[in-house]
């Protein structure tokens, strides 16, 4: 039997309250204060279908480029590195998406780039490697006053308990340290959402794949927006030239953050910045 819970609704003492005015507003609010949050993509049941057939289209040339046996042996099998690059529009109509750029333009104050865009396979009955608790900027342990990165993962298929859907470690991202074991037992959150969802993710919010136990792969595209300090996993603009771009997508792309080749590059990017 589910039990209501009957919060409170009245305050007092209280000088600052946050204003919350749309769903966007309270996903922006929850990443803040826990460091997760689920957003509604907006797309339409065709328009899911066909990230759907996309992906698998992706995968199975992806595979076939690369070899099976390579992909394995280096613990890649489950992922499709840069789809986007490679993969159709589709994928690059996903990192573009207006509500989740929308969020992401209230979460990181001044400029931000794609850092990574990858497909992930939660395989059944399988570890996979990310079934390990981990930070999207890995190996640091700093926190911040304001999100520097945003991972938004985005799901393909429902995400429910029995298929592995991710766990998060609430408010993680305000800590160094990655907690005890036993405190890990007790706090970790199990996020089930619906395909079509984003799961949005403080990046240094400690977070982990579960363990599928059902019968099929669950299926998720993961972006990480970052600001423009990081370098991207796999150089963008490198492999999407000629692309029709707009200039806002050129922006996030990270084709205005391109790292000038000679000290002739860097001085025509200054000129550039005059006009």
């Amino acid at each position: 039997m589910t039990v209501m819970k009957s919060v409170p609704e009245a305050a007092y003492g209280i000088l600052l309250r946050n204003q919350c005015d749309s769903a966007l507003d309270e996903a922006v609010e929850q990443v803040r204060n826990l460091g997760y949050a689920v957003l509604n993509s907006g797309y339409s049941d065709i328009e899911l279908q066909a990230i759907s057939d996309q992906f698998d289209s992706a995968r199975e040339r992806y595979v076939d480029a690369y070899g099976e046996a390579k992909l394995r042996s280096i613990d890649e099998y489950h992922s499709v590195r840069s789809p986007l690059t490679h993969g159709g529009g589709v994928f690059l109509n996903l990192a573009m998406n207006g509500n989740l750029l929308s969020v992401l333009k209230k979460l990181i104050p001044g400029k931000f780039i794609l850092n990574q865009q990858n497909c992930v396979i939660n395989p059944p009955q399988e570890n996979y490697n990310q079934g390990a608790w981990h930070r999207d900027l890995p190996y640091q342990h700093f926190v911040s006053t304001q999100p520097i990165a945003i991972n938004a993962l985005f799901c393909v298929d429902d995400f429910t308990s029995e298929n592995g859907a991710t766990f998060v470690l609430p408010a993680s991202h305000k800590a160094e340290a990655f907690p005890s074991a036993a405190y890990v037992r007790k706090n970790a959150v199990q996020l089930e959402a619906e395909a079509g969802s984003f799961l949005l993710l403080d990046c240094m919010l400690f977070h982990a794949g579960g363990f599928n136990r059902s019968q099929s792969v669950r299926r998720a595209v993961n972006h990480v927006y970052n600001i423009p300090y990081f370098k991207q996993q796999i150089n963008i603009p490198n492999n999407m030239q000629g692309a029709d771009l707009s200039p806002e997508m050129k922006e996030i792309l990270g084709f205005d953050y391109m790292e000038p080749a000679s000290i002739a590059d860097y001085l025509l990017t200054r000129e550039a910045k005059k006009y």
